[in-house]
């Protein structure tokens, strides 16, 4: 529609009316001098590192070699939060226990972080804060907070869209799902004991949680088992929030014949078509496979034992042998941390063998870098984070970050970006 195409017996006023309308709807160009929509900003891709002890998140290239490109401080506001716990005994207790605990004596202060669609803000869980901030990538500043349930935070997820994320609130076995622009609440369930993982499916319309029961304890014997609680999978629907599915992966390890296996599923990735899901349980150097359509576990994978390591469970960090596992994007091969074994390896997904055994310290965490190639990997025990080619399963680029790094996600910064 343009303005010729009205019909002049039309009152002028509804004329004028109708051509500001299509003008709106892109039928016919703005007229000379009105203001165009801002342009989106260009965006780059880069990888953001957790460093949980130091309250810092470090921004490398995501590709190629790896390189910095600058530092967050994401608790602008640690003064402010730590009035709030000193002043309060049961937050202050908690606190202590976050510290002594999966802490090793440390704070926890950046377990997880995704940017914002627009690469204007990383949103960041902060364990011993138990909450959820949006720190400004240009200012540095707190955007929002959002205080989760209990009194600690945990790992996220973030939808296909980029439009939510999924933080779990440990001590409340509680998941929150976000708006990750506002910090708005959209909805929220209830999941096992210790809800740990989170993984959008089916194009995000469901959300499975992993919960990992208590990890704390030094009651590890396996005869001690009953004592770590409700461990399960919850698959919920996030049109609704709603429970869809329990996976107890007990009764299906005990019918693989692994009843030595403990059912607390850790981290997890599915194929690319989420017709496998390959996962590593407490105390396990190894993996295992799990068939969504069949619902059994259809294969155990142990992989080799450090003898140089400390061979006593209740010393392994959270009860974590293994902790930190990726997928290429084929899905041919699996990267595996072994944690308390210190190496990353390779795995092939048709023979699940391991290919070489990459010396790291104590990695934490897998994922996979911007253009697939490689796994990406944080060395936790010497402040690095190291890719390895899926390839060769060999080492191809490392760097220095900050204290205790854990999480690795892809994300995005503006062009031209530059730390606060």
């Amino acid at each position: 529609m343009s303005a010729a195409s009205v019909p002049a017996s039309v009152p002028r006023k509804k004329r004028a009316l109708a051509t500001l309308l299509a003008a709106a709807l892109g039928l016919v160009p703005a007229a000379a001098g009105t203001p165009a929509a801002a342009a989106a900003p260009a965006l780059r891709e880069v990888m953001f590192v957790g460093n949980n002890w130091d309250g810092t998140v470090d921004v490398i290239t995501s590709r190629g070699d790896l390189a910095k490109l600058g530092r967050l401080n994401v608790v602008p506001d640690k003064s402010e939060r730590l009035w709030e716990i000193y002043l309060n005994p049961i937050k202050l207790a908690y606190y202590l226990g976050v510290q002594l605990g999966p802490g090793e004596g440390h704070d926890q202060l950046v377990d997880d972080m995704y940017t914002t669609p627009d690469g204007s803000a990383l949103v960041v869980s902060r364990p011993s804060f138990a909450d959820v901030v949006s720190i400004d990538l240009a200012t540095g500043a707190v955007r929002w907070r959002f205080p989760v349930s209990g009194y600690r935070s945990d790992h996220m997820a973030v939808s296909p869209d980029g439009r939510q994320v999924a933080v779990s609130a440990s001590t409340s076995n509680t998941v929150h799902v976000l708006d990750i622009v506002t910090g708005r609440q959209i909805g929220s369930f209830t999941a096992g004991d210790k809800p740990h993982e989170n993984i959008y499916t089916d194009g995000g319309r469901t959300l499975w949680n992993m919960s990992i029961g208590e990890v704390n304890t030094s009651l590890d014997d396996p005869a001690s088992d009953w004592t770590k609680g409700d461990r399960h999978i919850t698959v919920v629907d996030t049109s609704t929030f709603r429970t869809v599915r329990t996976i107890d992966m007990r009764p299906r390890l005990d019918a693989f014949g692994r009843k030595d296996l403990s059912d607390a599923v850790r981290p997890a990735v599915f194929t690319p078509d989420e017709s496998k899901l390959y996962f590593q349980v407490s105390f396990f150097a190894g993996l295992v496979e799990y068939d969504v359509a069949s619902d059994r576990v259809t294969r155990v994978r142990e992989l080799p034992k450090n003898p140089l390591t400390n061979a006593d469970p209740t010393t392994w960090v959270n009860d974590s042998r293994h902790h930190g596992l990726s997928i290429s994007p084929d899905g041919a091969k699996l990267c595996v941390a072994g944690t308390m074994d210190d190496y990353v390896t390779v795995v092939d997904r048709a023979t699940l063998a391991p290919g070489e055994l990459v010396t790291a310290s104590k990695p934490y965490w897998a994922t996979v870098n911007g253009d697939g190639r490689s796994c990406v990997i944080s060395e936790s025990g010497a402040d690095r984070v190291t890719a390895i080619d899926f390839a060769t399963g060999r080492k191809v680029g490392s760097v220095a970050v900050g204290d205790h790094p854990q999480r690795v996600r892809i994300g995005h910064v503006p062009t031209g970006w530059a730390a606060p």
